[in-house]
């Protein structure tokens, strides 16, 4: 895979990226709904040492997460403003970049075997949660660390208000 490259609205910050994903976290959160003004945020996850800014120097906003009670120091542009990745207490050597800022977001896959989602009990009524990829209602570990089991559905499924619920047309249950 080629280095990935991206960076803010207005140019003053650029990044690369030397190495692929470790995994991809699809977050239903509110802070993610938040930080992103969408419904869930695509959070390709990758080492720290992987990822290095090219352009500008980005402002840091520490916030502590309501889950893990850790902090998140959220990276941005002093000049436009825009959430360019996040460092973690409680992971120290990785780092999770907004995918939106990718110069080619589709370069990031989401697949079953490199992606969750996780916060679905969160998500907004319209959000469709992608088939085969391990599903969390809330945080895939406990503050702990210890890991809560997955739900994986067959077919993609739209969150609805009453929970998931299976797009019109289709008879699969969730496993």
């Amino acid at each position: 895979m080629p280095n990935l490259l991206g960076g803010c609205l207005c140019g003053a910050l650029r990044y690369e990226i030397r190495s692929p994903p470790l995994r991809v976290t699809l977050c239903h959160c509110r802070f993610c709904q938040r930080t992103t003004g969408s419904s869930h945020l695509v959070e390709p996850l990758f080492d720290r040492a992987d990822l290095h800014v090219t352009a500008g120097v980005p402002t840091v906003y520490r916030h502590r997460s309501e889950g893990s009670g850790r902090h998140l120091d959220l990276h941005f542009c002093p000049v436009c403003g825009t959430t360019l990745f996040m460092t973690f207490e409680r992971f120290p050597g990785l780092c999770g970049v907004y995918a939106g800022t990718l110069d080619d977001p589709a370069a990031i896959e989401v697949r079953p075997d490199n992606a969750k989602q996780v916060f679905v009990a969160s998500a907004r009524p319209e959000a469709v949660l992608l088939p085969g990829l391990a599903t969390f209602a809330g945080p895939a570990m406990d503050a702990a660390g210890v890991p809560h089991a997955p739900r994986v559905h067959d077919a993609p499924q739209i969150v609805g208000r009453r929970g998931c619920e299976p797009l019109p047309g289709d008879d699969a249950q969730p496993r």
